[in-house]
């Protein structure tokens, strides 16, 4: 089955004072010209332009050529069931290979820990065994990469070994990297977790223990993956979601920078009232009309302490002990912190103590090593490979899923991994088999992507220009913390499919077929779309190079105007392009504006323009036209090739709405032009700063007397300092990941002729639009944008704009799917073991001795 090859030519020259001009000879303004005399112009233009191509590009004898040796090849159609099964085949085979080498590491771990003779608590000398076993893993298959451990303690070793990588930055060179935070390790250590948090808001917590809890609060929701959920509530006399979220949600990277920012705006009053709040914590863990974990239910408790232990309604919602509760006493305070701990031992829990900022991270996450001691108990039960969503590897692998394994020996010691790069995946997805606009993609049970085109997350720094290996030369991504978590319904356009052409996007639509099936590690979900619309012919006229420099072309390609870019823009291989995609399901000729100063495939214009004006266009009439008349060529996506217009030269390439807002409004008011809005979930953007606003003498926190003389004080408002600043520093250094909004126009139908009267109160413009028949052009011709200077709106924006995003708050309302952990480890271990409070002992004497000098520097004699 044969398609005729569309046909896509870019203009590329510099246009000059004689570009597009027409006949004013039965006309001085728009209102003058008459329909036929426009569709007359139209016919003229598309006639000299589809010639000029055919004769430019020969691809009339192209065609001619295949189909004159239609003997030398034969057609085959695809069989998407087939392809997709084989590609899940191949991706299940390399994922066992993979576990099976985990598996061994992590057999090997729990014998070295139970055969080390025990000298000190340091996990570095019993780990240092481990080395031998990914050496002898690498030599079974060299095309193992980053063979990882990760210790309950904060160890953590890789190989092979490579330099370490600071990913903040900082000048003060504070590299906060903790193995426990990572993906692949919070995933391994517990089973998934409904987690309801809930902060004491009374008076009493105002000042630093307030602040010591926001932060606590923070931290804790780092400790949670996107197989958890959480919601964060603050009670006082009453009880108030945090956030706009009024149940669990899915612990993902926007809910939980929803929840981080909602705390900073919980302030302290009113009397705390226990029994309020776990009665509502209870009520939102119970619910059943909610997408959940379904695994491990607990309430997380952050309170400066109190008398009332909340027994009896501890009691009636959680007799059987199904929700284990963990309490976190904050702050320097003289509160009795028995019924606060008595609720945690009671409830299957721990009790933990935060008196200053340096026992938070370590207090927030040894919760997991209570949620691992059902792990322990099902031992071979759960030991069972996961693998984590994608996400950007510390080490600068790139984009890798992790396979991890606990390990353990009555405790949860750490867990193990093993990465697999994106890239080795793809390899497994034959590219050629399904045409350029076909491709493969799989999802895991969260329902994010592991593989989709669409998956391209884009991070810069400044402070490096180096390319990560595994990741497109055009999308340079040096750090990215959180997981890639891109949904499918995110990454899918509803059959819409957006091309970018250079930095200008199009919209087209086409259909697709589609085959899906499931690999046998049900981790994921393999599917292929393939193109209705098979292309038979690939025919190699050129490497097509976008934008270079012509300065330092080194080498001229002979009998061409071609030279090699410096820098590409467009994709270096002409089958992943972006106008050899676009132009698949077309059967007329695609025409796209140039880039000045750039150099690449030119067609001289010029030639075409000369003859066109010459036999349109009357010499004396050309400078009056000019001053009344505005006439431009755009093209499908609303982006302006050509002018009669001086001013607008310097424009070509530009979105028509930041050129003439209100004649682009007025298209899409019409239907000439219609539009999508779409979000790109992983762009990165400029970090908002907060505003260093002064605030009223009620927002200080003065500190007493017993403050001063707490070492802890001293600790927590120093480091909170360091931290302030140091966030401020790297503000300066980094960009943030963030939400973008673009919006893509396209023709809408297929009528031809549009006009309208713009009706701006002192003045009006006409102005009639006609398409070119074969092409993705139209020609407006317009009374002349200086004529009527009075509805000049703001710009209209197509580029991409800071947003956002969707409204989670709504989205949460309907929560999309999930298919669930299959294995749950939840509470049915010995709790007597609940923690006796662990917090910063500082030694007594030293204390003293720091106490007894303050007070001399505050009493002792002034000398000038």
């Amino acid at each position: 089955m044969f398609h005729n090859v569309s046909k896509f030519y870019r203009i590329k020259t510099i246009l000059s004072r004689q570009t597009l001009m027409f006949s004013l000879e039965l006309f001085v303004t728009l209102s003058n010209t008459t329909v036929a005399q426009i569709k007359e112009w139209v016919d003229q233009i598309q006639i000299e332009l589809v010639t000029l191509a055919d004769t430019a590009s020969a691809g009339k004898s192209l065609t001619q050529i295949f189909l004159d040796n239609q003997n030398l090849y034969t057609v085959e159609s695809n069989d998407a069931e087939e392809l997709v099964a084989r590609a899940a085949r191949n991706i299940e085979q390399l994922l066992l290979k993979r576990a099976g080498a985990l598996e061994t590491l992590a057999a090997a771990a729990e014998n070295f820990q139970m055969e080390h003779q025990w000298e000190d608590e340091y996990a570095l000398n019993w780990t240092e065994a481990l080395e031998d076993v990914f050496k002898k893993n690498r030599e079974d298959d060299p095309t193992l990469l980053w063979q990882m451990f990760g210790s309950a303690t904060g160890l953590a070793r890789y190989y092979p070994a490579s330099p370490w990588m600071d990913a903040r930055k900082t000048p003060s060179k504070i590299d906060l990297y903790d193995v426990r935070r990572r993906p692949w390790y919070i995933q391994g250590a517990a089973s998934p977790k409904d987690m309801l948090i809930l902060v004491d808001a009374s008076g009493s917590v105002s000042g630093l223990t307030l602040k010591l809890i926001k932060t606590s609060v923070s931290e804790m929701l780092e400790t949670l993956s996107d197989d958890d959920y959480v919601n964060v509530v603050y009670f006082n006399t009453w009880v108030n979601n945090t956030a706009c979220f009024d149940h669990l949600v899915q612990a993902n990277v926007r809910n939980k920078k929803i929840l981080k920012d909602a705390i900073q705006n919980i302030s302290a009053k009113g009397i705390t009232n226990y029994t309020k709040g776990f009665e509502f914590a209870f009520e939102q863990l119970y619910a059943t009309n909610i997408t959940r974990a379904n695994c491990n239910k607990i309430i997380m408790l952050f309170t400066d302490g109190g008398e009332e232990r909340a027994s009896a309604i501890l009691q009636e919602y959680n007799s059987d002990k199904k929700v284990r509760i963990f309490t976190f006493s904050v702050g320097q305070h003289n509160y009795d912190k028995g019924p606060v701990q008595w609720m945690a031992c009671a409830n299957k829990g721990y009790f933990y103590e935060i008196p200053s900022i340096g026992a938070i991270r370590i207090n927030t996450q040894e919760y997991l090593d209570v949620l691992g001691r059902p792990m322990v108990l099902a031992d071979q039960l759960a030991k069972q490979v996961q693998w984590t969503n994608v996400y950007l590897d510390a080490l600068e692998l790139g984009l890798v899923i992790t396979g991890t394994l606990p390990i353990q020996n009555q405790l949860i010691l750490g867990v193990m991994g093993i990465d697999v790069s994106l890239d080795d995946i793809k390899k497994l997805t034959p590219r050629y088999t399904i045409g350029p606009n076909g491709y493969y993609f799989a999802i895991d049970p969260n329902g994010y992507v592991l593989l989709h085109p669409n998956l391209q997350p884009k991070v810069y720094s400044i402070l490096t220009s180096s390319i990560l290996p595994g990741l497109d030369r055009l999308h340079m991504n040096p750090k990215f913390q959180e997981p890639v978590t891109l949904d499918f319904l995110d990454a899918e356009l509803e059959n819409d499919v957006k091309v970018q052409v250079n930095a200008r996007t199009h919209t087209h639509t086409h259909t697709h077929t589609h085959s899906l099936t499931h690999t046998h590690t049900h981790s994921f979900c393999l599917y292929v779309y393939v193109f209705s619309r098979t292309l038979c012919m690939c025919v190699c006229l050129c490497r097509y190079i976008d934008r270079g420099v012509r300065t330092y072309t080194w080498a001229q390609v002979n009998g061409t105007d071609y030279s090699a870019g410096e820098e590409w823009t467009e994709n270096a291989e002409t089958y992943d392009s972006s106008f050899y995609k676009r132009t698949l399901d077309n059967d007329i000729y695609i025409f796209t504006a140039p880039y000045f100063n750039m150099v690449g495939v030119k067609l001289n214009v010029s030639v075409w323009m000369n003859s066109f004006m010459n036999a349109t266009i009357k010499v004396n009439v050309r400078e009056t036209l000019s001053l009344h008349v505005d006439c431009v060529i755009l093209d499908d996506g609303g982006f302006l090739l050509m002018s009669n217009q001086d001013e607008y030269i310097t424009q070509i390439g530009q979105f028509f709405g930041e050129v003439d807002p209100v004649v682009m409004i007025s298209l899409v008011n019409t239907s000439l032009y219609s539009f999508n809005k779409t979000y790109d979930y992983q762009s990165v953007c400029n970090p908002e700063r907060d505003c260093k606003a002064a605030a009223g003498p009620r927002s200080v926190y003065v500190p007493t007397i017993a403050d001063m003389l707490s070492i802890g004080w001293w600790a927590s408002t120093v480091s909170l300092s360091l931290v302030d600043s140091d966030d401020d520093m790297s503000a300066n250094m980094f960009k943030e990941s963030c939400i973008t909004e673009q919006t893509q126009y396209f023709f809408d139908n297929e009528e031809r002729t549009y006009s309208g009267v713009l009706d701006c109160g002192n003045c009006s413009r006409m102005y009639r639009a006609e398409k070119l028949p074969n092409t993705n052009l139209v020609f407006l011709i317009t009374d002349a944008k200086t004529t009527c200077l009075s509805c000049d709106p703001r710009p209209l924006r197509q580029a991409e704009q800071p947003s956002q995003g969707p409204d989670r708050c709504e989205l949460a309302q309907n929560p999309r799917y999930r298919k669930g952990p299959e294995v749950c480890f939840d509470n049915n271990e010995d709790d007597s073991d609940c923690g006796g409070g662990t917090s910063l002992s500082p030694s007594p004497w030293p204390m003293l001795g720091l106490q007894l000098l303050l007070l001399w520097l505050l009493t002792g004699p002034r000398h000038s």
